[in-house]
């Protein structure tokens, strides 16, 4: 059979140089390469990512490996041995009171900084939604905690809360709210000491989930709201059953990069009471970097940081799992 009675095999193409199908494979094959340099779109696209591919092995993908190496020896810096201890550190981890009770308190830490920023957030989003233009510097404003370092603000919280002499117990004297400076020892009282540690990281980072949550309700389209409206639905069953279903997505990246930070906290609580008093305000980072530098115990301390680093990566999966659904309204 002739090729020529086949719709595409042997056909001249006019709008191709030469007319013919060689001269077609040679246009495309001479458009799909970067003009000058001889490369391809997907060679110049990996030509790219290269240097980031490299950065991210060099000072991400290899601390990891040694970590997890590190975690199977026991090694001891100032004698200069290491001696292979297969998963005793891990043993050693799970079964030691101090591991397991900075691992509660930094639950505890996380949970309660992360809620009262959503909280806290959320209510700041919806406000500077509600006013649209109106709210331009007030935004700005807003964000000027961002650009505070931690250890400064850590500081910062420890001359208002700091016994005796603190500007927070004297004000509230003043008020007549409590009967002396010392009438509550924020950064003493093992009861509460967890509680004012966070309030510096609440105070930075509020502004961060605040922006984030304000960026997704820009993105939600105004013709649902005005069908929700228009069906008699109310401010508090349209957030719940509307907007917030929406802003999944959002809500979830937010809420991992928070928590993942906050889980971390180490500056902030290191300025303020070095994990004091008794250990009340003791999380998995400074423990972690107790046993390394303190205690010299580079094995035991990888494998707490390994252990930390599953149950970060455990709890982000749970988390993206369970409210990531896009577009899903609640009825």
């Amino acid at each position: 059979m002739p090729s020529s009675t086949h719709p595409t095999v042997g056909r001249a193409d006019p709008r191709l140089p030469g007319g013919d199908v060689r001269a077609g494979d040679d246009h495309l094959r001479h458009r799909r390469r970067r003009p000058g340099r001889g490369l391809t779109d997907d060679r110049f696209a990996l030509a790219l990512m290269a240097p980031a591919a490299v950065f991210l092995a060099v000072f991400v993908g290899w601390p990891l490996v040694k970590l997890i190496v590190d975690s199977l020896y026991d090694i001891a810096p100032l004698a200069g041995t290491r001696e292979f201890a297969g998963l005793g550190n891990y043993g050693e981890a799970l079964t030691s009171p101090g591991f397991l009770g900075a691992a509660g308190r930094t639950a505890l830490y996380t949970m309660l900084v992360v809620t009262l920023e959503f909280t806290l957030g959320l209510a700041v989003a919806l406000l500077f939604n509600a006013l649209g233009r109106r709210a331009r510097w007030i935004r700005t404003l807003f964000l000027y905690p961002l650009m505070i370092a931690p250890v400064v603000a850590g500081l910062l919280w420890r001359f208002l809360l700091i016994d005796n002499f603190g500007i927070v117990n004297e004000l509230l004297t003043r008020l007549g709210i409590i009967g002396g400076p010392d009438a509550i020892g924020w950064l003493s009282d093992p009861d509460i000491v967890l509680f004012s540690v966070a309030l510096p990281d609440i105070w930075l980072t509020t502004s961060f989930m605040a922006l984030v949550l304000f960026a997704g309700l820009q993105n939600i389209p105004g013709d649902v709201l005005e069908a929700a409206r228009l069906d008699g639905s109310g401010p508090w069953h349209t957030l719940t059953r509307v907007t917030l279903p929406l802003l999944r997505p959002v809500i979830a990246v937010a809420l991992v990069v928070r928590g993942i930070d906050a889980a971390r906290a180490f500056d902030v609580i290191l300025i303020q009471t070095n994990g004091g008093p008794q250990s009340a305000s003791e999380t998995l980072s400074l423990l972690i970097y107790r046993t390394m530098v303190r205690f010299g115990e580079p094995g035991l301390a990888s494998a707490m940081g390994t252990l930390y680093l599953i149950a970060m990566l455990g709890v982000a999966l749970i988390a993206v799992a369970t409210i990531w659904r896009p577009g899903k309204v609640v009825r």
